[in-house]
């Protein structure tokens, strides 16, 4: 069954063609924090990440991002971005997970907001 969920499933890391395109025409350029492995073809035409886990693109830090989509030529392995000290760390994308923001009133909160009453709008 494993066999069969590779083959025909990208959202499991790799599929099996991506594993067999990587290891005959793929560099390995780097790794990032999260386990995510990033490569390139011969030249650096182009370019892809293997995630480690889900593939969820929200996973990649904009210095990799930046990288993929040839935006910048040297990945951050060679030449790593100065980054300003009021930068945050990069998070991935919370929605789905139970870190996600559930504002004042959200049914999903432990304690939701009470209800009011409100004055429906009457035309003059």
């Amino acid at each position: 069954m494993s066999f069969l969920l590779r083959a025909l499933t990208w959202w499991n890391s790799q599929t099996i063609n991506t594993q067999v395109w990587t290891r005959l025409y793929g560099e390995k350029v780097g790794q990032d924090d999260q386990g995510n492995v990033y490569y390139q073809s011969g030249g650096g035409k182009r370019r892809w990440v293997i995630y480690n886990g889900e593939a969820e693109a929200s996973r990649v830090s904009p210095d990799w991002h930046g990288w993929l989509h040839h935006t910048y030529k040297q990945p951050p392995t060679t030449a790593p971005m100065v980054h300003k000290p009021w930068e945050k760390e990069h998070v991935a994308n919370p929605t789905g997970t139970d870190e996600a923001y559930h504002p004042a009133g959200s049914i999903y909160r432990a304690e939701p907001a009470r209800r009011r009453d409100y004055d429906a709008w009457q035309p003059e």
